[in-house]
């Protein structure tokens, strides 16, 4: 836990999510002016979840995210410039332009991506996890999914695997309401964190749209991992304020949803428990200064050529 003051540790959470929230709604500008091509997954809406969650890990933890996790990146550290030049499919330091939204990786950072394939990310950070406990070093595997992911075999079989071979893995259930575009209680019999016990492994239940909770249960999630070498499931409940993907209309939401969704949502709560308009508006600012240049930086960096299409085609990690 932090040793600062209470006011100055909720400016810190307030500004690592609005810098979250002020990057997702550039990435739709950006989208709509063509400057990114094809679509993304935003995670407006979820932002105490990777800010309260990477305040609890160490540099020598590994995390995978899904394929809504450009706060995951933010929230580990990887520059803002570089996200955006390799979301705008420039020679980013990151991936050179090749991975983009969805194959979005940051290996330094201890990020080890993102997979557009639903679930698939708890296999890697299985193994991640894995390595660890073999080469005896410390840190876990941590990965984020959604609610709608449980139902994937390769979910149950990476728990499995994991508590079987007492692995210290910490799986993230984002469940933000929706499976894509159906409500999750329409899709899902068991919540996540019940089903955890199915695998002999603890879990917790968590309001995800407060990320000082979220911290306290993935620092308690990360010291049972590796005290115990057990995998731990946290379902953190929040909602998503977006649509599935950039390009989602959300026909399918109830009238009045989003409306009610917004008074409570993570970023305008936690400004409310700041409690100091000045000091807000203060990081809000700044926040947006400091996006303006690392978007002209981006901007700045060149498009990849012909000559190393070649390049980046297999994955070299060591963390």
């Amino acid at each position: 836990m932090s040793a600062l003051p209470a006011s100055e540790n909720l400016l810190g959470l307030y500004r690592q999510m609005y810098t979250i929230r002020a990057f997702e709604e550039q990435v739709m500008e950006l989208l709509s002016g063509g400057e990114i091509a094809g679509s993304t997954h935003l995670c407006i809406g979820q932002e105490a979840i990777p800010v309260g969650a990477c305040a609890a890990l160490e540099p020598e933890d590994a995390v995978v995210g899904t394929y809504r996790g450009h706060g995951w990146a933010i929230a580990r550290g990887v520059p803002l410039a570089e996200l955006f030049a390799e979301l705008m499919g420039r020679a980013s330091a990151l991936c050179g332009g090749r991975g983009g939204s969805a194959y979005l990786m940051a290996p330094d950072y201890g990020f080890l991506g993102e997979n557009s394939i639903v679930g698939a990310g708890v296999p890697m950070a299985l193994g991640a996890a894995l390595a660890r406990k073999v080469q005896g070093t410390a840190g876990v595997g941590v990965v984020s999914i959604g609610d709608g992911a449980m139902n994937q075999g390769v979910v149950h079989e990476s728990l499995n695997m994991a508590a079987v071979l007492g692995v210290p893995l910490v799986v993230v259930v984002e469940n933000n309401g929706y499976v894509e575009m159906t409500p999750s209680a329409a899709l899902t019999a068991v919540p996540a964190h019940r089903r955890a016990a199915a695998y002999g492994i603890e879990s917790l239940l968590v309001d995800g749209n407060n990320a000082d909770a979220v911290r306290d249960a993935v620092t308690h999630a990360r010291a049972v991992a590796l005290g115990s070498t057990r995998p731990f499931l946290v379902e953190a409940e929040t909602h998503r304020l977006a649509g599935h993907y950039s390009g989602d209309l959300q026909a399918y939401r109830p009238p009045g949803e989003l409306d009610a969704a917004r008074q409570r949502e993570p970023v305008v709560l936690l400004a409310a428990a700041v409690d100091d308009v000045a000091a807000v508006d203060a990081v809000r600012a700044d926040v947006q200064k400091g996006l303006a240049v690392a978007l002209a930086t981006a901007r700045a960096v060149s498009v990849p050529g012909a000559e190393d299409v070649r390049e980046r085609l297999y994955a070299g990690v060591t963390r």
